[in-house]
């Protein structure tokens, strides 16, 4: 008996099996987590990398500024137009005190003003033909000098403002007896005000008598008077020293002399 023809039935397609898309999924997971993880870890390693650089760099140059420093302290590099040395110390000054704890900072503050040049003048003094009772006065080979107080016409002025000590000694000499003291005066002169009256000193005028050749002799009797005291200075004041009679003043060294200096 003969069957019927009819067409072939199609095959069915073939799909994946669940397995082996649960692979694939996987392998996928892991390989992105894999690439995650080795970004990271890339950008890790960059931003470590670039921090050590910057450190070399500002290793490379705290180098070359402390080799400028150590130029300028030197002769040759003060001489160096290229380097600009007061500006260069001057930042290293200032580095040092950041760096230092606030208790150390004072104290090193404190060392510095101790080493510091003493603000201080001892003058002789040295006679004028200049008329007039107020004294001036000359530079010594051992007294002390110093930029912030300066003498102009016997008068010392002070650049910095604080508490002196003012003292003076005036020789004089005189060969008559007088009713009239001998008077060493020490004035605080201000500019466009009346001079202010700081130290006072008075001694009686004597002389020496002798018997030379059968003829009485006056002699000068040779007198000192010295006074000093503390005063509180403003910033371009001015001191100076009057005395009642500028003719009988002795100048012979160490008969005379005036000083200040900052406490």
């Amino acid at each position: 008996m003969n069957e019927p023809y009819g067409p072939e039935a199609p095959r069915p397609i073939s799909s994946t099996s669940p397995g082996t898309m649960k692979m694939f999924m996987g392998f996928l997971t892991v390989f992105i987590v894999v690439q995650t993880i080795g970004t990271v870890l890339f950008c890790l390693y960059l931003h470590m990398k670039m921090d050590k650089m910057e450190e070399v760099l500002s290793l490379n140059e705290d180098y070359i500024f402390l080799k400028k420093v150590q130029k300028c302290q030197r002769a040759e590099g003060q001489k160096s137009t290229l380097l600009d040395c007061e500006k260069i110390i001057k930042g290293f000054q200032n580095i040092q005190r950041k760096d230092r704890p606030p208790k150390e900072q004072a104290k090193f503050e404190m060392q510095r003003a101790d080493k510091r040049e003493p603000i201080a003048v001892h003058l002789a003094g040295q006679q004028s033909n200049k008329a007039g009772s107020v004294l001036e006065w000359r530079e010594t080979m051992y007294g002390p000098t110093n930029s912030l107080i300066s003498n102009k016409e016997g008068k010392l002025k002070v650049k910095e403002a604080g508490l002196y000590y003012i003292y003076s000694q005036v020789s004089f000499c005189t060969t008559e007896v007088s009713l009239a003291p001998f008077t060493l005066y020490i004035y605080l002169h201000i500019p466009k005000e009346e001079d202010r009256l700081l130290l006072k000193g008075q001694k009686t005028q004597t002389s020496l008598k002798t018997y030379e050749e059968e003829h009485l002799k006056t002699l000068c009797g040779l007198q000192s008077i010295r006074v000093g005291g503390v005063f509180n200075l403003r910033e371009d004041d001015m001191v100076f020293v009057n005395v009642t009679d500028s003719t009988k003043v002795r100048y012979s060294h160490g008969n005379t002399y005036f000083g200040i200096f900052k406490l």
